[in-house]
C-alpha cells in the first residue's frame, strides 16, 4: 500500500522521544560506571556496548525520519511552486479540497470536494488522472461554466474533467 503523500512524515513521536531519552541516560551511567570501574568488569562493559548500540539504532531512526521529512517537504515547495505558476498562467480557476476519496472505479473516483473559495462541500466524479489523488490533496482546477453558474444552484454532483485539473499540492498538512 502507497503512503499517502499528502501527509507531512512526523519526525518526532512520543516513543521516540521517551526511548531516545531513555537510551541517552542509560549510555551516560553504564559507560561512566564502566569507565570508572576499568577493564575488570565484563558483564558492565557489555551491557555499555549494548546500550551505545542501542543508541546508534536509535539515532539511525532519528536521521531516517529527519531526511524523510526533508525530502518531503522539498517535493512540497515543488508541488506548490508549479501549483501557483499554474495558477498564475492559467485563465479562471478554482482551488477544491479533497475531502474524501469514497469510491475508485477503472475509469475515475468518486469523491468529495470542498470548494475553497464558497466553503461549499459537494460529492464529484473525477476522471482517472495520471496521479493518484489522496484526501487532503487540494487540486486547482479550470470549472466548467455549464455546471456552475453565478446566481444558480450547485450542481448535485460535480463532474471533473481530467484535462481540467490543473494541478495538485498537500493541504493543510503541509
Amino acid at each position: 500500500m502507497d503512503a499517502n503523500p499528502v501527509l507531512k512524515p512526523k519526525l518526532a513521536t512520543p516513543a521516540l522521544i521517551l526511548s531516545s531519552v531513555a537510551i541517552a541516560v542509560c549510555v551516560v551511567y553504564l559507560v561512566g560506571t564502566a569507565a570508572a570501574s576499568g577493564p575488570a568488569n565484563l558483564p558492565l562493559i557489555l551491557t555499555a556496548a549494548m546500550a551505545l548500540f542501542a543508541a546508534a539504532v536509535a539515532g539511525a531512526v532519528w536521521l531516517i525520519r529527519a531526511r524523510r521529512r526533508r525530502l518531503w517537504m522539498s517535493g512540497a515547495t515543488d508541488k506548490w511552486r508549479r501549483f501557483n505558476d499554474m495558477k498564475r498562467s492559467s485563465g479562471t480557476t478554482a482551488e477544491v479540497t479533497v475531502v474524501s476519496v469514497d469510491a475508485l472505479e477503472p475509469t475515475g473516483s468518486w469523491i468529495t470536494i470542498k470548494w475553497n473559495r464558497f466553503d461549499h462541500v459537494q460529492p464529484a466524479w473525477i476522471e482517472a488522472l495520471p496521479e493518484a489523488i489522496w484526501p487532503g490533496s487540494i487540486l486547482l482546477i479550470s470549472p466548467d461554466p455549464a455546471q456552475v453558474r453565478p446566481g444558480a444552484p450547485w450542481p448535485a454532483t460535480y463532474y471533473i474533467r481530467a484535462s481540467g485539473c490543473l494541478a495538485w499540492a498537500p493541504g493543510s498538512e503541509a
